[in-house]
C-alpha cells in the first residue's frame, strides 16, 4: 500500500511538474518574461543545459548520466524501506520526483525549461522540479542532523544509566561488606559476654563449692568434738 501510494504521488508530482513546463513554453516562450510581482517574482523561459540552479552548464551529458545513477540509487533505497522514518521517505520521494522531472526534459529536449526567477534578489531562474529536489534535501540534512543529536544524547544517558547502575552495584557491595563486619564483630562481642559470663558463673560455682566443703569440714569437726566429750564423760 504504501508503494502505490508512493508511486502514485510521485506520478502527481511529476505530472505537474511537466504540466508547469508545457504552460511555460506555450504562453511565456513567446513573450520571453511575465513579472507576476514586480521587483519580486517573474516567469521567464529558460533553457538550462546544466543541474539545479543553472550550475554546470557545459556538462549536460554527464550530468544526466550522473542524475540516472542518482536518481536509481535513490529510488532502490526508498523501495527496500532502508528507512523507517516516514519523514526521510517523504524527502526521498520529493528528490525522486524531481529527479525525474529534470531528466525527462533532459532526455526528451537536451536541455531543462527553467521559469522561476526572484528578482528582488540576484538568483539563477529554476523550476519546480527543482523546488521539490532542493527541499527534500534540506529537510533530509535537517532531519539527519536532530537524528544524530539524539543519537549522541542516548548513547550519552545510557552510558551514564550504566555508570550509574555499577556506582549503585558497588556500594551494595560496600554496604553488605559493612554489614557483615558489623555483625561479625557483634557476633564476636556477644561470644566474649558469653565467655566472660559463663567463666563468671563458674568462678561463684566454684565459690560456692567452695563455701560447701568448708561448711561440711567445720560440722564434721563440731561432731567430731561432740563426740569426744561424750566419752569423757
Amino acid at each position: 500500500m504504501v508503494i502505490v501510494v508512493s508511486i502514485l504521488t510521485c506520478a502527481a508530482l511529476v505530472g505537474l511538474d511537466q504540466y508547469f513546463k508545457y504552460l511555460v513554453v506555450e504562453y511565456i516562450k513567446p513573450i520571453e518574461y511575465y513579472d507576476v510581482i514586480d521587483d519580486v517574482l517573474r516567469l521567464r523561459y529558460v533553457e538550462n543545459t546544466g543541474a539545479v540552479f543553472g550550475s554546470f552548464a557545459t556538462h549536460t551529458m554527464l550530468l544526466t548520466v550522473f542524475s540516472i545513477l542518482l536518481l536509481g540509487f535513490t529510488i532502490w533505497f526508498l523501495y527496500n524501506n532502508k528507512s523507517k522514518s516516514k519523514l526521510m521517505n517523504i524527502c526521498l520521494l520529493l528528490m525522486i520526483s524531481g529527479g525525474i522531472g529534470n531528466i525527462i526534459d533532459r532526455i526528451r529536449l537536451h536541455y531543462v525549461v527553467d521559469y522561476i526567477e526572484p528578482t528582488f534578489i540576484n538568483f539563477a531562474v529554476f523550476n519546480f522540479a527543482d523546488c521539490l529536489i532542493t527541499v527534500g534535501a534540506f529537510i533530509l540534512i535537517g532531519y539527519l542532523i536532530v537524528d544524530i543529536i539524539k543519537d549522541y544524547k542516548k548513547g550519552k544517558s545510557e552510558a551514564n544509566d550504566s555508570s550509574k547502575v555499577t556506582e549503585d552495584a558497588d556500594a551494595d557491595i560496600v554496604n553488605d561488606t559493612e554489614s557483615v563486619v558489623k555483625e561479625t564483630a557483634k557476633g564476636d562481642f556477644d561470644k566474649a559476654i558469653d565467655d566472660i559470663s559463663e567463666e563468671a558463673v563458674a568462678e561463684d560455682n566454684k565459690d560456692i563449692n567452695d563455701d560447701n566443703c568448708e561448711f561440711v569440714s567445720d560440722g564434721e569437726s563440731v561432731s567430731d568434738g561432740t563426740v569426744i566429750g561424750d566419752e569423757d564423760e
